[in-house]
């Protein structure tokens, strides 16, 4: 997964939030809307990102891809 595709899924789960806490669904189907509605900007950017760069932003990279092993990661002792 890309720096992008980290982004606009960001930016899908923040709108999905902000368009929740000013709509307040009740019902599944309320909510379901909001999640669609979240998910249609972050559609909507990617679509117009893509336009500008002319390629998809999608890849087939993993987050996983880019974590570091667990041997390199440096471990501190939290003091008390």
């Amino acid at each position: 997964m890309t720096t992008l595709e980290l982004a606009l899924n960001t930016l899908a789960e923040a709108a999905t939030t902000e368009i929740s806490r000013h709509r307040n669904p009740q019902t599944m189907a309320e909510n379901k809307q909001v999640a669609q509605s979240g998910g249609n900007t972050a559609k909507i950017a990617r679509e117009d990102i893509e336009r500008k760069i002319g390629h998809s932003v999608i890849s087939s990279e993993k987050a996983s891809d880019h974590r570091l092993p667990a041997e390199d990661v440096e471990v501190k002792e939290i003091e008390e």
